[in-house]
């Protein structure tokens, strides 16, 4: 650790962090080990009980919202096959100090590993250095460094104001939490998301758009044998409407158009009269997610046609550009990381996370100050354990010294 720029305190929160290194190793695999995929409320009470004991520790008292209602036709949604849906709520711990800028510190609860997965142990490489396990980064590693980051500040004396909000819906697209994410963004200076690192340990300054579509198609159903000129395919008019949806890509302006699932038919020898397409779009700034806008909508039929073709879609986490608030959180960040003999190179993703969304709300917002690893959603899913130390050290100090005032002026 370098001593540049650190003060006697900086150098004694870092020393405590860095004894935390074997709990945070149990708190991983403890949290790793309680499947919280999405739907598994069993899973997901259990880990938000563990979190809310230890900020409670802390004196931060703790707001549950209701989670709103995620439009019916998503796929993984009611109509796409799930018989029930359990809507989480949304849980923002408060530990306020009178004076100081407030902190949002986000992380989201669940993963996306089903319960039943085959990918749910928890497991440290012979070496000790890096670890497997469903969500060992995305986020669970976040949510250890995060709680002993602000376990580390309150034994230290540091005097902090936070709030820490943490969802169960993220990575089905916060449709639950969206409602509270911006809520809750207008009443803090700024946010610390602990989604991971990019893969060279770079901190996401810039972040695309995304959004979700549906398009499906309605016809005639009509035995193929005996009364085909009676029907009219839903899964020809679906499939005309996929190849002008096939030209709406633009790889050079940053215009993503994806397709997939499909749905269509109930047997060979039916005219299929319901067929469904749903599809996933990037979009580098509002401008370009507009256009996009616009083109799916012009797929729609007028009423009453037949085939008919209808549209649906959510652009709900919108671009997070790199504005001069953001910049000077970065600066901060990176110059805390230099302290600590760290690199926290800046980079550009198409990735989207609820930084997106609190930072559209009103709040500048730094949104990969997790620890290192890769494999996200995949059964490779690793972490670098020294990152646990490390990233725990850089999110504390930025935390304290923006209760400093560093960002003040800004």
């Amino acid at each position: 650790m370098g001593a540049l720029g650190l003060t006697e305190t900086d150098v004694r929160l870092c020393e405590a962090i860095a004894q935390r290194e074997p709990a945070m190793r149990r708190d991983m695999a403890r949290f790793v080990a309680i499947p919280t995929g999405h739907n598994h409320t069993p899973g997901l009470e259990e880990f938000r009980g563990l979190v809310l004991e230890r900020l409670r520790a802390l004196g931060a008292s703790a707001r549950f919202i209701p989670g709103e209602p995620a439009p019916g036709w998503l796929w993984g949604s009611a109509i796409a096959g799930e018989t029930a849906i359990d809507i989480p709520p949304t849980v923002v711990c408060e530990r306020p100090a009178s004076g100081l800028p407030s902190v949002l510190i986000a992380s989201h609860l669940d993963t996306v590993f089903a319960p039943d997965d085959p990918f749910r142990e928890y497991a440290e490489a012979a070496d000790g250095r890096t670890a497997t396990g469903p969500g060992v980064v995305d986020m669970k590693g976040g949510i250890v460094i995060a709680l002993h980051a602000l376990e580390a500040l309150e034994a230290a004396g540091v005097a902090c104001s936070w709030s820490y909000l943490f969802n169960s819906d993220e990575e089905r697209g916060s449709y639950h939490s969206e409602g509270a994410l911006r809520a809750e963004a207008p009443r803090h200076a700024v946010g610390l998301c602990t989604e991971p690192a990019l893969p060279g340990g770079e901190l996401a300054v810039e972040r695309g758009g995304s959004g979700q579509f549906m398009i499906e198609a309605r016809g005639r159903s009509a035995h193929v044998g005996r009364e085909f000129d009676k029907g009219v395919s839903a899964v020809t008019a679906l499939a005309e409407a996929l190849v002008r949806v096939g030209r709406m890509p633009d790889a050079g302006r940053g215009r993503v158009v994806s397709v997939g699932p499909l749905e269509g038919g109930s047997a060979t020898n039916v005219v299929p009269d319901r067929a469904r397409a749903w599809g996933n779009v990037r979009y580098p700034d509002e401008r370009i997610g507009r256009e996009i806008a616009a083109d799916l909508d012009a797929l729609a039929t007028p009423e009453g046609a037949c085939p008919a073709v209808e549209v649906r879609r959510s652009f709900n986490r919108p671009p997070k550009p790199l504005t001069p608030a953001v910049e000077r959180l970065a600066g901060l960040a990176r110059d805390s990381a230099a302290a600590l003999d760290q690199r926290l190179p800046f980079a550009r993703t198409g990735g989207v996370c609820d930084g997106n969304i609190l930072q559209q709300a009103g709040l500048p917002t730094i949104d990969t100050l997790g620890v290192r690893g890769g494999g996200l959603h995949t059964p490779q899913e690793w972490i670098d354990l020294s990152s646990l130390v490390e990233r725990c050290q850089l999110l504390a100090l930025v935390v304290s010294r923006i209760a400093a005032g560093a960002l003040a002026g800004g």
